[in-house]
């Protein structure tokens, strides 16, 4: 149906009305056509008359392609092309509707053409009624001949055949349509051969029984003696009516196909915006000639052929662009991290250029830590991917510059925020340190992560979060919870997109119960569990990406890396502060500090003490045993203050300055790292071999 000047609420065919229309009056509807836009709004009655659902229509005139026979489509085009072109301003026209059981119901149209100061037409509006029973009961109406049924039965075979073509996605939806035992078949032919135009040349790319192959023919060139090659070449269909037609005309192709009882063949030009596409032959064993009702019907399924392989043809190309540009904004390779086995995985399960803005990342950062990043940014076309590549991007470089969790979230959304973009986006950024294993996690409105134990025990961390990204920042609410949870060794992290758990209709509750369930069943094997998560999205198909990442943390190589402690410390809290110092003694004992114990308990006291005398904010202590050469362990110290720590001389009250000397002298190396919008005091001992 063309885009402007054509409807499928149009037909060329004008008839009084009988006498009984006013009875359908209450099967009225009523239809408003923007021509410039290609818009078709409907009213409840007129979704009733083409047997649709509101959800079941997208408001474009040429999605009612599928309603309308081809035969009346050509006609309804016509007619309303030759009202606009005429300066008509009314029309009235009767077509068929194809109902979704399969039956026709006839229908009438009667529009009203709006047109500009110009006289350009912009609008038509109108109204559309059921005239079924109006053209059954209408006098004088002769009986069908034996050809006229003929020609209506074909007819109904090129409407079942340009029906099943209108869901072909891809050449090959388009092949196995044409092949289909109840599709072309039925017209009679014994074989149907199509090659497409590529470079110059026509490849073949289906052909009928296998037997019928010709040595040579796989590919040919356009100015050789073939009937497909002579209809690409003038792009008029070519009818051979008998065998001897056949030998006569191609006598290099004939030899070949004569064990196939031919006697007559149809090769017909498939032609897409005056372009030769390709062409299609349909080789007959029982008949001889074709007769002129026969050749309107082969050529109108010849341009609906053409029309649906341009689709497919458009489709696969933006598909490939579209995944291919996806694909270009995930990460190649996942870094390969000490102490965890990661896994990820990705499904593009949209078609075309609806795809989605899931991915997943892995960023190593300093300290023994890692970042896990899962996210989902808004929408499935091409520009939800450019918005998730960049988004991946600026969370990398926040991760990497030291920022907390939180920090990070925040600034990704307002980056986004700051974007030429209605875009927002769904994320879980967790920060794990697989030395002691404390991980802090941060929700930006997405899924809650999964935690398998190594016993195979699983939950969902039903976490606090925050709102997505780009609307925290849009309505001033950039606050987002940290929580912190305890990946012990052998534990799984698994953090995925919406798209594992969510189907139509179903409940997301019910989709993270059945996925918590084969999380927990799964093998060990970090890969083959995350195989087994992402073939839960492949048995359901669906309309939305995957995207999965695992996080295992791994049995460590000596028993006393095992040793790690963190604890927050809120400012103003003495009992906080004393179980602090009480911890810290009793875990660097029992890790085997021996006489350095001491040392490292007032070393750590004097540093958290500084972080709240000098920052009026809490500070989060962290002890590690690190291997690897000689046994160390590391305090650090977290605090939000951006301001270096100096030394300096005591003061007079012999209090204040003795900090930092302090630990100076007692440890064996000491530094401060920028953390974001804080730091990390830490210092580090080595630890006595036989302790």
């Amino acid at each position: 149906m063309a885009d402007r000047g054509a409807s499928a609420l149009s037909l060329p065919e004008n008839r009084p009305a009988a006498p009984d229309t006013i009875l359908a009056l209450n099967h009225m509807g009523s239809f408003d056509w923007d021509l410039d836009a290609g818009l078709l709004h409907m009213d409840a009655r007129a979704h009733e008359i083409f047997d649709l659902r509101p959800d079941e229509y997208d408001g474009r005139a040429t999605s009612l392609a599928a309603r309308v026979p081809p035969p009346d489509a050509a006609r309804l085009d016509a007619a309303v092309a030759r009202a606009i072109k005429d300066g008509s301003e009314t029309y009235g026209a009767y077509f068929r509707v194809r109902r979704r059981d399969g039956t026709f119901r006839w229908t009438h149209s009667q529009g009203a053409i709006r047109r500009d100061g110009s006289g350009r037409p912009h609008r038509v509006v109108g109204l559309l009624r059921d005239a079924t029973r109006e053209l059954a009961d209408s006098p004088g109406r002769a009986p069908r001949t034996a050809q006229e049924e003929a020609f209506r039965q074909q007819a109904g075979i090129v409407e079942a055949v340009s029906a099943a073509l209108a869901h072909a996605r891809s050449v090959q939806d388009v092949i196995d349509a044409l092949k289909d035992t109840h599709g072309i078949r039925h017209l009679g032919a014994a074989s149907v051969v199509i090659g497409l135009v590529e470079a110059g040349r026509i490849r073949l790319v289906a052909e009928g029984p296998t037997e019928s192959f010709v040595p040579g023919t796989r590919i040919t060139r356009i100015d050789e003696p073939y009937p497909m090659s002579e209809v690409v070449r003038t792009l008029v269909p070519r009818f051979i009516e008998s065998p001897e037609e056949f030998a006569e005309e191609y006598p290099i192709l004939w030899p070949h196909i004569t064990e196939l009882h031919i006697t007559s063949a149809a090769y017909l030009p498939l032609i897409a915006q005056a372009r030769p596409l390709g062409a299609m032959g349909l080789l007959y064993s029982d008949r001889r000639g074709f007769s002129a009702e026969e050749r309107a019907v082969l050529v109108a399924l010849g341009s609906s052929i053409a029309q649906s392989l341009q689709r497919a043809m458009l489709y696969e190309q933006e598909k490939d662009l579209a995944q291919g540009l996806q694909q270009a904004m995930l990460p190649r390779t996942i870094p390969s991290v000490r102490g965890a086995d990661v896994a990820v995985r990705y499904r593009a399960a949209a078609l075309g250029r609806d795809i989605g803005g899931d991915w997943y990342d892995l960023i190593p950062l300093p300290g023994g830590r890692v970042g896990a990043v899962i996210g989902d940014v808004q929408g499935h076309d091409t520009h939800a991917a450019a918005v998730m590549g960049q988004l991946r991007i600026v969370l990398r470089a926040y991760a990497a510059e030291g920022h907390t969790p939180a920090t990070v979230m925040a600034r990704a959304s307002v980056f986004l925020d700051e974007l030429d973009t209605d875009r927002f986006a769904t994320c879980l950024y967790a920060q794990a340190d697989l030395t002691t294993g404390v991980v802090q996690v941060v929700r930006a409105g997405h899924l809650d992560p999964l935690l398998r134990e190594a016993d195979g025990t699983t939950r969902r961390l039903d976490l606090e979060g925050g709102l997505p990204l780009g609307l925290s920042a849009e309505f001033g609410r950039l606050e987002y919870p940290v929580a912190t949870l305890e990946l012990d060794p052998g534990n799984t992290l698994l953090l995925c997109t919406d798209g594992l758990v969510e189907q139509p209709g179903a409940d997301l509750d019910d989709g993270m119960r059945e996925l918590a369930e084969r999380f927990a069943e799964g093998p060990d094997d970090v890969r083959e569990l995350a195989g087994r998560l992402i073939a839960m999205a492949e048995e359901r198909g669906g309309d939305d990406d995957v995207a999965l990442l695992l996080l295992r943390r791994r049995e460590p190589e000596e028993p006393g890396a095992r040793g790690r402690l963190r604890q927050h410390v809120a400012p103003g809290d003495p009992e906080a502060l004393a179980r602090a110092r009480h911890l810290i003694g009793a875990e660097v004992r029992a890790w085997g500090a021996g006489e350095r114990a001491d040392e490292i308990e007032l070393v750590a006291d004097e540093l958290i003490t500084n972080a709240l005398m000098h920052t009026e904010g809490s500070a989060t202590v962290t002890l590690r045993l690190l291997t690897g050469g000689e046994r160390r362990l590391r305090v650090e110290v977290e605090d939000s203050s951006s301001a270096l720590p100096r030394r300096r001389e005591p003061q007079d009250d012999g209090v204040s300055g003795r900090g930092l000397l302090l630990v100076d002298m007692l440890a064996d190396a000491w530094g401060v790292e920028a953390r974001g919008g804080g730091k990390a005091v830490w210092c580090e001992f080595r630890m006595n071999p036989d302790g």
